[in-house]
């Protein structure tokens, strides 16, 4: 039986606000909230660190509080401490929008919407251009995939035909995918602006967090944004790893950066290895767990995982060596770092992903057996590594030779080493670039002293494609430029390359080593690796790609 002698004081509030009013001035987070039955103050359960629903009990004696959380209308007394669970103090419904309301700002919506399609595309490809074609039937306005055509892709949103486009070669299959998945999240979003309140309600998560997270996410995993009447939709582990790792990476422990990864588990058949088990009271994968001190180092990202199971809960730590033992005998679809090859072999099967926060600050994403997406320098970068991979070794003719390459200037990367690779074309000869005494071809002259060239013997007679890449590593970090002749024969290394044309307008705004291998890209094709950890490819006096 209620005996609660405050019950008559409670009357029909609104809440002044849809946040915790402290927590929003003070920019700090909240559990959950609750909502004064006096005067309809909004503050922060016991449960948040403000507790700021009891401290406006306290500073003004309103006895009666209600919960503010959508589906819950139970109410307490501070002051009896009961708690009642009765329609009589409901709050009041904020004012709604009739249909005919709601109609008449779509067209504002939608055009809100189109700019923020068009952001997200800028975003993640600046080159391309975003044209409207013109409107389209009823029933294809959402179709969710785009068709490519001609360098361009097609597709219909928001009751118009769009089409995107870029210099050849067009769009690659991941960079499709990307785009198809910047639009699940728009449109995810826009419908929940006109969905049932309720089933809005427990899909507002799709709203938190940076856009470009969910880009990312939804590229890996659409599921989370996929149209659903579902009253508990999946949740979106991907953005929720993402956040975790954000703020790891902001965060020291005993003076050193943190490094932590996740291995997410994948919604396809995985042979290889049993489903685990869910522990009791198993902990989501989200960002409360950052506040827990010893969470950070449970796993290092390099040799350990978190496993997180398909509902987004942390089951288990795993070594990703042993996970991805099983898949050793199945061939990784581009060269990787052999830092992380182990974490490209994880996610060849089962559809599984994987994150990790690497010594530099860097996230990387791994998917599909190779990595996807890197966050440095506080940007989002789609790899596309295996139509890179794939123009690189077109280019050189020689599969082998372009794997090592390809795979050396990637763990020279990793280290934030610089280096430039310089393969001479066919009938050029090396005076065009290198100073005749860096030839190794050239005898040591007597005036040569302490200088490299006494060291030329030691690799006169080597082939590129030969050396054994941990030896090509370590020659690399030599400053100057590796150059070999078409066959790979070793003309010089630790050059500084001749920069014939480097007067040309389209130079001089470059920087030395990208100079240097635009210069040489005439004569030749020219690998480069910049200390920020990024990989050029430039053939014909032009840059091919970037990774």
């Amino acid at each position: 039986m209620i005996t609660c002698a405050h019950r008559d004081r409670v009357c029909s509030v609104s809440p002044r606000s849809n946040e915790c009013e402290e927590c929003a001035q003070a920019g700090d987070r909240w559990v959950r909230l609750r909502t004064c039955l006096t005067c309809g103050h909004v503050g922060c359960c016991d449960s948040s660190r403000g507790r700021h629903a009891n401290a406006h009990f306290e500073a003004t004696g309103h006895p009666l509080m209600r919960s503010a959380e959508p589906g819950e209308v139970w109410a307490w007394c501070y002051v009896d401490r009961q708690a009642f669970e009765t329609a009589e103090v409901s709050l009041e419904d904020p004012p709604t929008l009739r249909y005919g309301d709601v109609e008449s700002v779509r067209p504002l919506i939608d055009a809100l919407y189109r700019e923020l399609l068009a952001r997200g595309i800028e975003y993640f490809f600046p080159e391309a251009r975003l044209e409207l074609l013109g409107p389209v039937e009823e029933d294809e306005w959402q179709r969710p995939d785009g068709r490519a055509r001609s360098g361009a892709l097609d597709f219909a949103w928001l009751g118009f035909r769009h089409r995107l486009s870029l210099d050849v070669p067009g769009f690659s299959t991941h960079e499709a995918r990307l785009v198809d998945g910047i639009r699940r999240v728009l449109s995810a979003r826009y419908h929940l602006l006109f969905d049932d309140a309720a089933l809005a309600a427990q899909r507002l998560h799709l709203f938190r967090g940076l856009p470009e997270d969910r880009y990312v996410s939804a590229f890996l995993d659409a599921t989370p944004h996929a149209p659903t009447q579902a009253p508990s939709p999946t949740p979106d582990r991907v953005s929720d790893a993402i956040e975790v790792l954000r703020v790891s990476a902001l965060t020291t422990y005993e003076n050193r950066r943190i490094e932590t990864g996740v291995l997410l588990l994948g919604t396809t058949p995985d042979d290889c290895h049993a489903r685990p088990s869910r522990p009791p009271a198993a902990l989501s994968y989200a960002i409360g767990l950052t506040a827990i001190r010893s969470f950070h180092r449970l796993c290092d990202g390099l040799q350990t995982l978190a496993l997180v199971d398909r509902d987004g809960l942390l089951v288990e730590l795993v070594d990703v060596h042993e996970w991805a033992a099983p898949y050793a005998g199945l061939p990784l679809p581009v060269p990787t770092i052999d830092r992380y090859a182990a974490h490209s072999r994880a996610t060849l099967c089962g559809g599984h992903a994987c994150l990790v926060l690497t010594p530099n600050g860097e996230i990387k994403v791994f998917a599909d057996g190779m990595q996807v997406f890197s966050f440095l320098d506080g940007r989002w970068r789609l790899t596309d590594a295996r139509e890179k991979y794939a123009a690189w070794r077109c280019a050189l003719g020689k599969e082998q030779a372009a794997e090592r390459l390809f795979r050396v200037a990637l763990n020279l990367a990793e280290e934030r080493r610089g280096a430039l690779f310089v393969i001479l074309g066919e009938s050029v000869t090396a005076e065009h670039l290198i100073p005749a005494g860096d030839v190794l071809a050239a005898p040591a002259s007597a005036a040569a002293g302490d200088t490299k060239q006494r060291l030329h013997y030691l690799l006169r007679d080597a082939n590129l494609f030969d050396i054994a890449p941990a030896v090509l590593e370590s020659v690399a970090r030599i400053d100057g430029a590796i150059v070999s002749d078409a066959a790979g024969k070793l003309v010089a290394f630790g050059t500084i390359l001749r920069t014939p044309g480097a007067t040309d307008p389209a130079l001089v705004t470059e920087g030395g080593r990208t100079t240097a291998a635009l210069s040489a890209s005439r004569f030749g094709k020219v690998l480069m690796v910049s200390e920020d950890g990024r990989i050029s490819f430039f053939e014909a006096g032009r840059r091919v790609w970037q990774l």
